[in-house]
């Protein structure tokens, strides 16, 4: 071990690490600070092409905006009216492409947005869907229609929403999408370093000198590192700006307008597994969509922010905005003792004199700063959606290619997603898929199989490993999580707490009681324990 750390130039001293030699720290060729779904996009890419890369987030991935979305992959309907056309055609594009990748992680989902006459006339509705419907080769989803509501069964709406129309985009399980691109990266060589913040970074000889500390809960917290980088990259989300002021010292060629998006739960609103999109009086859109099989998602609002990123939560404002949404077009009525759990995001969206916060543009900037020497590039990302994460990737590798032109050519849009690879005979359906797995797993639960399939696709396996038995998946701790899938996402998916397993990698954190997330935590405290006297290997190797 001591011979592993000299290779990169580390001292250990008491505990901490001292650069003895700087020049003997490792070299990369991209060093990426964020792990959220821009952060492991690039490195999932650059990996690809054959770069060395190394990703480090101060806390856990997709731990803050990328987890706090709406769940959607999606063009943007209500972008139209903005004119954001080269936006919405880029993301009916990549939502067609992402569909391909990731079919266990991203279904179809059907919306009926039900026509008010006071909001919008019918035909402007009908031509912003029937350019939603042809802005882009539409491939796998239905195109849209008018829906007479009177007529549709188990209608849930109040009966003054006579009709409606009927359209299709996508949801997606954000966190674990964010969590199959870091998975992809690590397999193809990249190493990501978790609980790892960027402390500072500067520029020296051609090269990022970049120190790095671990900020991990275990007997080596403060662990210093110090790597070389070819190319930096600041995908910090809702930090991109005060990153560059505060960790790197230098002025932000872009302001950054931070819009927090609130969202809440309660239980199933209606039956049925359509979503909906309401109209609001101040022209904006509530979303309101299955959650899980047991759950309804309502948001998102917009609101100007000003506050620490890692502190935004959702307002009484903001509920008392989404519950009116609601209660004025279902017939059931919601209050605020109905809701499950609330959460807020930042999204961090590039000031464009927009005068509502609703208005500014969710498209991308990317800036590439040099140094004196024209060497050294700084790449950072600002804005952005999770729809378009890839293809924002492909055009960062593009940017730096003058930089580092032994990077191999763009291949992300054809080569599916770490468990995506479903087998040739489903030829990417789902469905079928899941249905030959439960040949090969006929003691598993058909409902737990499903969670487990929808999550892990083909990695199941890898999941389950030898259980041959439900008794060989080790103890319970609630909502059918069992001891093999907690171990696995220890040991391979980065998670240490039961906050990253059950309000990220599993979704379960509503049926969990307090007494069982206290279990689970000591468990999780247990395993990572056993494993601390390795966890410089670790970290060093890129293996979890």
């Amino acid at each position: 071990m001591v011979e592993s750390l000299f290779y990169r130039g580390k001292f250990l001293d008491g505990g901490k690490s001292m650069v003895d030699d700087e020049s003997m720290s490792e070299l990369v060729d991209l060093l990426i600070v964020g792990g959220g779904i821009n952060g492991v996009g690039i490195a999932a890419d650059a990996s690809g092409r054959g770069l060395s890369v190394l990703l480090c987030e101060q806390g856990d991935l997709a731990g803050a905006t990328s987890s706090a979305s709406s769940k959607l992959i999606h063009g943007g309907l209500r972008y139209l009216e903005h004119w954001h056309f080269r936006l919405v055609h880029e993301a009916l594009v990549e939502r067609e492409v992402l569909l391909r990748k990731a079919p266990h992680l991203i279904q179809p989902q059907r919306f009926i947005l039900p026509h008010r006459p006071h909001l919008r006339p019918r035909w402007l509705i009908r031509t912003g869907l029937f350019l939603y419907d042809h802005l882009a080769k539409r491939g796998q989803l239905p195109a849209s229609k008018g829906l007479p509501l009177l007529a549709h069964k188990n209608n849930p709406l109040q009966n003054k929403l006579t009709h409606a129309f009927q359209y299709f985009d996508c949801k997606v399980d954000d966190a674990r999408l964010v969590v199959a691109n870091a998975l992809q990266a690590q397999q193809q060589g990249a190493r990501i370093l978790t609980r790892t913040a960027c402390q500072s970074a500067i520029r020296r000889g051609g090269l990022w000198h970049v120190t790095l500390e671990d900020g991990a809960d275990s007997s080596h917290r403060g662990l210093i590192l110090q790597y070389r980088a070819k190319v930096l990259i600041n995908a910090t989300g809702p930090w991109a700006q005060s990153f560059i002021e505060t960790r790197l010292k230098q002025p932000s060629p872009q302001d950054i307008r931070l819009v927090k998006g609130s969202h809440f739960v309660v239980k199933a609103l209606y039956t049925g597994d359509q979503a909906y999109l309401l109209q609001n009086d101040d022209d904006r859109i509530v979303f309101v969509i299955p959650f899980g099989d047991d759950f309804t998602l309502v948001g998102t609002t917009d609101r100007e922010y000003s506050g620490d990123p890692a502190d935004v939560a959702m307002d009484g404002e903001e509920e008392s905005y989404l519950l009116q949404a609601v209660n004025d077009c279902f017939t059931r009525q919601l209050s605020s003792k109905d809701i499950l759990w609330r959460y807020a995001g930042v999204r961090p969206l590039c000031d464009d004199d927009s005068v509502r916060a609703s208005e500014i543009s969710r498209d991308y900037i990317l800036e590439l700063g040099l140094g004196d020497d024209a060497k050294a590039p700084l790449l950072s990302v600002f804005g952005g959606k999770i729809t378009t994460y890839r293809k924002l990737a492909e055009t960062a590798l593009a940017h730096l290619k003058p930089f580092l032109p032994e990077m191999g050519a763009d291949w992300t849009a054809e080569a599916a997603l770490v468990g995506g690879e479903l087998s040739s005979q489903s030829e990417g359906d789902f469905d079928q898929w899941l249905q030959s797995q439960a040949y090969c797993y006929p003691w598993l639960p058909m409902a737990l199989l499903t969670r487990l399939g929808r999550a892990y696709g083909s990695q199941l396996g890898e999941v389950l490993a030898d259980a041959s038995a439900m008794g060989d998946m080790g103890r319970c701790f609630g909502a059918d999580l069992y001891q093999r899938e907690v171990e696995y996402l220890v040991a391979k998916e980065w998670a240490r707490s039961s906050e990253d397993i059950l309000w990220r990698r599993s979704k379960l954190g509503l049926y969990f009681k307090q007494a069982e997330v206290e279990k689970l935590d000591a468990f999780v405290r247990e395993l990572i324990q056993c494993d601390d006297d390795d966890s410089y290997g670790v970290k060093l190797s890129g293996l979890s």
